[in-house]
């Protein structure tokens, strides 16, 4: 019987990422939308980069700042803090990876509201506060839809960075990318068929919750990134 450890894992995984970097980033394109700065282009680049970077190297950068060795994995080790072949590992290494593809659909979507409900709301007496939650994230929410999905399909199917960083532990890090591979060196064809087709299956429902979205709201697929 296939061990369905590695599916609940994986979706264990990206699940977090997916709260995690929603926390964190429609709140920093919110800001990176209002900034102003020549150095603007520069942030969206560096923060972009995990698109077109080999995952094996940034899992290779992360596993040599975090071990033993390494300064940081000095001072993480003196509070018995272990990111290297953990779940913590992975999930950071997760939050890293799939930056660019949760916050660029919503820095495109911060970008497409027009100034003037801007200035419409603050003319009403709305505050930053209440322009930003009651005004304009309701205009970007097929945006945020789109960050979601996107986020959790691109974790689900993180294998290079993954490897390298967490090792391939079951029950720890052994994701269902990593336990394809597993059956697939150990020729047990049919488990790497059962777990293949279950990614299938939901990768098969991500685009089709992703079209359906973009039918609802206007045109996603243009606005990614």
């Amino acid at each position: 019987m296939v061990d369905l450890e590695p599916i609940w894992l994986s979706l264990k995984l990206a699940l977090i990422t997916v709260v995690v970097l929603a926390i964190v980033c429609i709140p920093m394109a919110f800001y990176l939308n209002q900034w102003k700065s020549k150095a603007k282009f520069l942030v969206e680049a560096f923060v972009s980069l995990p698109i077109v970077l080999p995952p094996t190297v940034l899992g290779f950068y992360l596993l040599v700042l975090f071990s033993p060795n390494s300064f940081l994995g000095g001072v993480l080790a003196t509070f018995n803090w272990q990111l290297v072949f953990t779940f913590q590992g992975i999930l950071f290494a997760s939050l890293i990876y799939s930056l660019p593809f949760m916050l660029l659909p919503i820095l495109r979507g911060f970008d497409a509201v027009p100034q003037h409900l801007y200035n419409l709301s603050y003319t009403l007496g709305k505050s930053k506060w209440q322009t930003f939650i009651h005004i304009i994230l309701p205009n970007i929410k097929y945006s945020v839809m789109t960050s979601f999905i996107l986020t959790f399909a691109h974790t689900m199917g993180e294998f290079g960075v993954i490897l390298m960083i967490g090792g391939n532990i079951p029950g720890e890090t052994r994701v269902a990318s990593l336990a394809i591979y597993d059956e697939m060196e150990a020729l047990n064809y049919s488990n790497a068929h059962t777990y293949s087709f279950i990614l299938f299956v939901l990768s098969f429902t991500i685009i089709l919750l992703f079209k359906y979205i973009g039918r609802k709201g206007y045109g996603l697929d243009k606005s990614i990134f």
